[in-house]
């Protein structure tokens, strides 16, 4: 279950959820879709809340519905690689202001990612 941040819309948060579950591959291609009421069951909300954020999805091309059989995953291999690639961007961005707030520069952060990279790659 998700917990919810009182600073944001629920339905975005949800939307957030499911692009975290496309991009990770959690929820492949192709892959059908719980219906709104069991989401709504599962996340713990409104139904209407599941509804908002699913059509919102839906208009960003992520999901695609069939009138009578559901909505599905997109197929588009492209636009889930651009999504992975726009919340890795976020991340990084954050983790970079973050450092530089702690008075790191642009080399040392550098430095930094590179020595924790190796240390997980000999782990």
């Amino acid at each position: 279950m998700l917990v919810f941040d009182a600073k944001r819309p629920i339905y975005m948060q949800l939307m957030d959820d499911m692009e975290t579950k496309i991009a990770s591959g959690q929820l492949k291609p192709g892959a059908k879709i719980e219906s709104v009421r069991d989401m709504a069951v599962l996340y713990g909300v409104n139904p209407n809340t599941v509804q908002r954020a699913l059509s919102e999805l839906e208009r960003s091309g992520l999901l695609n519905a069939q009138r009578t059989n559901g909505r599905f995953v997109t197929l588009d291999q492209e636009q889930i690689r651009d999504l992975r690639e726009k919340m890795a961007a976020e991340k990084i961005n954050n983790l970079i202001k973050h450092l530089e707030s702690l008075g790191f520069n642009h080399k040392e952060i550098l430095n930094l990612i590179e020595k924790k990279l190796k240390e997980m790659n000999e782990s």
